[in-house]
């Protein structure tokens, strides 16, 4: 089932368009890498969702009907540019947004002691905000967006200034939330964050959607013919005996070591057994697999190709 639809989605400004023509269909319960360079165009369909502005032209549905101001309730945005009031304390700021999201004192400061000690930052309820680090105001602004339990969770850049541990702190979170129920759109221009966290991604260049799908069939798809090979030998009598079978290559070697790593974009109609053979034959193998390219090579070639 589809928690979110975007149908076709425009918006401009004067002399701008921000988005054009934009669709996508956000699965439930799963974990939506939203991605783009900057000015693509991704803050404004983030904005759309959120309400705070509107398409036009398209539309955008929420849980099966069409998305009003009501349906925000059940949405958590954690923006990339966050501000809390420096002079309060940090227990009454977050009491001061959990009753704006519609939570009761008692609930929420019952549920807000749960997730300060969960993050470890207990000791600073009675502390001004103005002496968080970034990493821990950081962390009570993500506490404070997750915690009316929201059915989806909007996250922009949310590691950004995370040291790696807190980080990593972070994405058990957000993956224990999506096995909770909730569904997360997480923009963000970390793409290793996205090959370890998300199911599906949108990737928007230049207002428009130019890659849309699941990433492991993503990568999947656009490594086709892609082989590593390590081996010991010489690089040059391997391609002499694989051939018009290599449409593409490198070659790197391992330092203080005897074994070389080549990278192979091979014909697509080759058979790997008699590849494999011959490669055996001329050098001898250590290890032979598909090379499948990483979300930040996808993210390049893709963004480059569509600007050509």
């Amino acid at each position: 089932m589809e928690i979110l639809k975007v149908d076709n989605v425009s918006k401009r400004y004067t002399n701008h368009t921000a988005l054009d023509d934009v669709s996508l269909s956000v699965p439930q319960g799963t974990i939506y890498g939203l991605l783009g360079p900057n000015g693509a165009g991704k803050t404004t369909l983030i904005r759309i969702i959120n309400h705070i502005t509107a398409p036009d032209t398209g539309s955008v549905e929420f849980m099966g009907h069409p998305l009003t101001a009501n349906d925000v309730v059940n949405i958590g945005y954690l923006p990339e540019e966050r501000g809390l009031y420096k002079k309060m304390r940090v227990g009454d700021q977050a009491l001061f947004f959990a009753k704006l999201k519609g939570l009761k004192t008692r609930e929420a400061t019952a549920e807000l002691r749960k997730w300060f000690d969960r993050f470890g930052i207990s000791d600073w309820w009675n502390r001004k905000v103005e002496e968080l680090s970034k990493g821990m105001a950081q962390k009570v602004q993500f506490i404070v967006t997750v915690l009316h339990k929201p059915k989806l969770l909007i996250f922009d850049e949310p590691f950004s200034g995370f040291d790696p541990i807190n980080a990593d702190l972070l994405k058990n979170e957000i993956l224990r939330l999506r096995d909770e129920g909730a569904t997360v759109i997480f923009s963000t221009h970390n793409m290793e964050s996205v090959e370890s966290l998300c199911d599906n991604i949108t990737l928007i260049n230049r207002s428009r959607n130019i890659l849309s799908g699941n990433v492991n069939e993503i990568r999947s798809a656009m490594g086709r013919g892609r082989y590593r090979l390590a081996f010991e030998g010489n690089p040059d009598e391997l391609l002499s005996a694989l051939g018009e079978r290599v449409m593409d290559h490198s070659f790197e070697k391992e330092v203080n070591s005897p074994v070389t790593e080549a990278k192979l974009l091979l014909r697509p109609d080759v058979s790997m057994r008699e590849t494999i053979a011959l490669a055996n034959d001329a050098v001898e193998l250590v290890s032979f697999d598909r090379a499948l390219p990483s979300m930040n090579e996808i993210f390049i070639h893709t963004v480059k190709n569509n600007e050509q």
